[in-house]
């Protein structure tokens, strides 16, 4: 049976994945990101990435050319269930990239997303909270080559993107061909966390898998239309995928 091209994308992405198994593996690639020469981008992948992917040629190039992709989000678990996959652990930029921040204690870090007041606020965090040196912060709606001059300006080691998805993984791939010397981490909604835009949702959310409709509660008007129509996209396509064998 004929495969459609988001199929083939879907199946290179999943290919990608770097499924974490537990909290030791979870510790070796902080320890493996944290401690690595060269540019290297990290980014994480969840059912919202998956519809872009399956529509956005120039998305599905960025993220593809990422050198770690981590699984992001209850609906990927879904998916990769389904294909017989394990899941391993939710790996999260909100969780996973305080931990990497941690990793950087005392080392040159750049913040790129978001806007003021919440950028600030968010720097001040982290540099009391992580003791990271942040060299550089700014908005996130500026032109891709202010971002590779702002990296080979400031030299940092590692670049926390919060710009949204797609734009971030065009500027990480854009640094990455740069040359610069860094970890750059695509970090979507990560500096309004930090930032006291936006709040977690309550632990127990978190476990069942809901943090989302946590999210979409908080802000309707912007999340509408990535998860009450996003998200039965993505299951629509996740039953196709395993119907037709399409990922095998």
């Amino acid at each position: 049976m004929r495969t459609l091209a988001w199929q083939h994308n879907w199946k290179t992405i999943i290919g990608k994945l770097r499924v974490v198994g537990d909290a030791h593996d979870e510790q070796g690639l902080i320890d493996a990101l944290s401690g690595g020469e060269g540019a290297c981008v990290l980014g994480f992948v969840n059912a919202h990435a998956m519809n872009l992917v399956a529509g956005n040629a120039d998305y599905y190039d960025s993220l593809s050319s990422a050198d770690v992709l981590l699984r992001d989000g209850s609906g990927m678990a879904i998916l990769l269930r389904r294909l017989g996959l394990a899941p391993g652990l939710n790996m999260n930029g909100t969780d996973f990239i305080p931990k990497l921040l941690a990793a950087f204690k005392g080392r040159r870090v750049a913040f790129w997303g978001t806007q003021e007041p919440f950028l600030a606020n968010a720097v001040r965090h982290c540099q009391a909270h992580y003791r990271v040196n942040v060299v550089s912060s700014h908005p996130g709606f500026s032109p891709i080559d202010t971002y590779v001059a702002l990296a080979r300006e400031t030299q940092p080691e590692l670049v926390v993107l919060g710009m949204g998805m797609p734009k971030q993984e065009a500027v990480a791939a854009r640094l990455a061909a740069s040359g610069v010397p860094c970890l750059i981490v695509c970090g979507g909604a990560i500096l309004d966390f930090l930032g006291g835009k936006v709040s977690r949702a309550p632990q127990w959310v978190r476990r069942l898998g809901c943090e989302w409709v946590f999210r979409l509660l908080s802000e309707p008007r912007r999340l509408f239309m990535r998860y009450v129509v996003g998200n039965p996209l993505f299951l629509l396509r996740t039953l196709i995928c395993r119907e037709r064998g399409a990922m095998t």
